[in-house]
């Protein structure tokens, strides 16, 4: 597919100088040389600003108020925010790739009372799809994917190869589903018995996932445990891969979970919020809205205020655990302080110097270990 310059500059909304005639076809790093003639790249951070003038692009996007310092071949598309404006062009390229594809591949299996909906429909071979289904407009569902009964996916929503969907999902409009995933699989519901053994407590809710997120590959989410109840991840969120949400737990709108990330049941995480790669959170809690959690963190309670940045095992406070890993590095120096004062004799200015030291040491100690145990 090719564009040329000007269609471009009307997408991100940019001003060209140069040859806006000229035809497009790819894009490329700006500190790559492309093999011939048609691409188009970016220039978003200063320390990239020599390559803009050796670059073999056709066409650069840079910030309106750029100024060059010496001639440049490119033509030049000028907007507020380059990154965006690349971004913009890569979606609009993206979709238009993958939305391209339509028709049903043979053989796969579509249930007994059909799909509604399925204008410019991809199905790929293999794929299941059962009955009384709602399938939107330019659907793409990809090879040896699974759709129970009673699933409604909105429209341009994309499922790649392998994913699965149980019954009675709901998936809103231009969402991506990456391949192996799984949306709507038995919650995390055993009952103790007096025997020492668990009995299954049935999970009869379903999973909403609203318009616009993404769920990462091999991703997990469990639906809710009643009929009446719903794993709901709001509109705009980002899962990344590997990760397990269980039983009714509720993302919000705009938040971000990076890979190997566990929340458990009935946990309810607020709007803008983001979290760390491997995070564990427990069950029944609330993360409010635009929290930062770093990676490999540990939540065991409520975060009550909105905008905190936590990080550590149990997670507390950032700039806590910050100051207080530094605090605990120190220890071992402030130890051997201690041992070579008490070897060198005691005088009564020493004196009180090591009580004040073992004064600090034993302090550091006590708050650590309250840390780890809160």
């Amino acid at each position: 597919m090719k564009f040329t310059i000007k269609q471009i500059a009307i997408v991100v909304g940019g001003e060209v100088q140069g040859n806006e005639s000229l035809e497009i076809h790819d894009v490329i790093e700006i500190d790559k040389q492309p093999p011939g003639s048609g691409f188009i790249s970016f220039l978003a951070n200063e320390k990239y600003e020599n390559f803009i003038y050796t670059t073999s692009a056709d066409a650069v996007i840079v910030n309106e108020d750029f100024s060059p310092k010496k001639e440049v071949n490119a033509t030049l598309i000028k907007v507020k925010d380059p990154y965006s404006a690349f971004t913009t062009l890569l979606e609009q390229y993206d979709k238009m790739v993958k939305l391209n594809k339509r028709g049903v591949e043979s053989p796969c299996f579509i249930g007994t009372e059909g799909v509604t909906d399925c204008d410019n429909i991809y199905i790929g071979a293999f794929a299941y799809i059962g009955k009384n289904c709602k399938i939107g407009k330019n659907v793409k569902i990809y090879p040896h994917s699974y759709i129970g009964d009673n699933v409604q996916i909105g429209d341009e929503t994309i499922l790649y190869a392998g994913a699965k969907v149980y019954d009675n999902a709901v998936i809103g409009k231009a969402c991506t589903i990456h391949a192996g995933a799984v949306i709507g699989s038995d919650g995390f519901g055993f009952a103790p018995q007096q025997d020492g053994s668990y009995r299954t407590i049935p999970q009869l809710g379903n999973v909403v996932v609203e318009d616009y997120v993404s769920v990462g590959s091999n991703t997990t989410i469990d639906r809710a445990t009643l009929r009446s109840g719903s794993t709901v991840i709001r509109q705009g969120a980002k899962l990344d891969n590997l990760i397990q949400i269980g039983h009714n737990v509720e993302i919000g709108e705009n938040t971000v979970v990076a890979a190997q990330a566990g929340i458990s049941g009935s946990s309810k995480i607020g709007k803008n919020c983001a979290i760390g790669g491997q995070v564990g959170l427990a069950g029944h809690i609330i993360i409010p809205d635009n929290t930062q959690v770093g990676a490999q963190s540990g939540i065991n309670s409520s975060i009550k205020k909105k905008g905190t940045k936590i990080q550590g095992y149990p997670a507390f406070d950032y700039n806590g655990f910050m100051k207080s890993s530094v605090v605990f590095r120190k220890l071992p120096d402030l130890q051997k302080r201690v041992n070579q004062l008490e070897k060198n004799g005691i005088s009564p200015e020493v004196s009180s110097e090591l009580d004040n030291l073992k004064k600090t040491v034993k302090e550091l100690e006590e708050k650590i270990l309250n840390m780890l145990s809160s």
